[in-house]
């Protein structure tokens, strides 16, 4: 091996010694990561707006929304909450029937009080009916990061204020998380496919079933797309069935002539 190649060999190792990347700790970084097909912890206790002690296991029950806030947060958290407000009155979907949304606080000083004076606001242009299906949950510290930790929300506390994206996880009625959602406003049509998603653990209409068929989710854009490819096949299938019989038919009226 001759002195070039010795000198080369070194200056490949210093520079892969000094701008080696270390790995990163994805926990510490904002944002999301998704864990999809995971399941949330159901034993997790929290205290209603009302007060009631409850586990996620009790209330769990159909399609859920949920978003993680906190009550002092007047930046991210109340448009959040508002475009979540504002896509419900948009949906033909029922909140409160078809599907219910989780405001879960970050803050573990985030009180019942706080929260029912929070739910009080956002949802003053809702009905009866929608504010019953909409519930706001404060917990401990320990519950409220196991709980983030299983979705894959990422945060930081930075003094008394907590940065957080702008995300809603979709979880379905046994709790497993078919969907995440980013941004602060919401189209109606995505927000009914995610909740046909999660309903699949559940008899869904025909219409749904359709709807999941001819759209899927496209994770680069972050919204539903429709499937050309898959409709434009089905349809070319169907066609080339109807020739083939349409065939069998003609040549059974031929012999049949004979």
């Amino acid at each position: 091996m001759n002195k070039k190649t010795v000198i080369l060999f070194l200056l490949l190792g210093f520079f892969n010694f000094c701008f080696a990347q270390a790995p990163i700790d994805k926990k510490n970084e904002i944002g999301v990561t998704e864990h999809l097909g995971k399941n949330i912890p159901l034993d997790l206790k929290f205290a209603r707006e009302t007060g009631d002690s409850v586990t996620l296991r009790q209330i769990v029950n159909k399609p859920t929304i949920v978003m993680f806030v906190y009550f002092d947060c007047t930046s991210l958290c109340i448009p959040l909450m508002q475009g979540v407000c504002e896509v419900v009155k948009q949906t033909d979907l029922k909140l409160g029937k078809d599907y219910q949304i989780l405001t879960i606080s970050l803050d573990p000083a985030d009180t019942p009080d706080k929260a029912i004076r929070s739910k009080a606001s956002i949802t003053q242009s809702l009905s009866k009916e929608q504010k019953n299906g909409w519930i706001y949950l404060t917990s401990s510290d320990s519950t409220i990061q196991r709980m983030i930790h299983s979705v894959g929300y990422n945060i930081k506390e930075v003094g008394m204020v907590f940065i957080h994206p702008a995300a809603i996880v979709i979880v379905s009625p046994k709790g497993k998380i078919p969907r995440y959602l980013y941004g602060m406003t919401y189209l109606p049509f995505d927000i009914k496919m995610a909740i046909s998603e999660a309903n699949k653990e559940l008899s869904r209409p025909t219409i749904q079933k359709i709807l999941l068929y001819c759209f899927s989710y496209d994770p680069d854009g972050k919204r539903y797309t429709l499937q050309v490819t898959r409709i434009t096949g089905t349809i070319i299938v169907f066609i080339l069935i109807i020739f083939i019989i349409v065939l069998f038919f003609k040549r059974k009226r031929k012999k049949n002539g004979k």
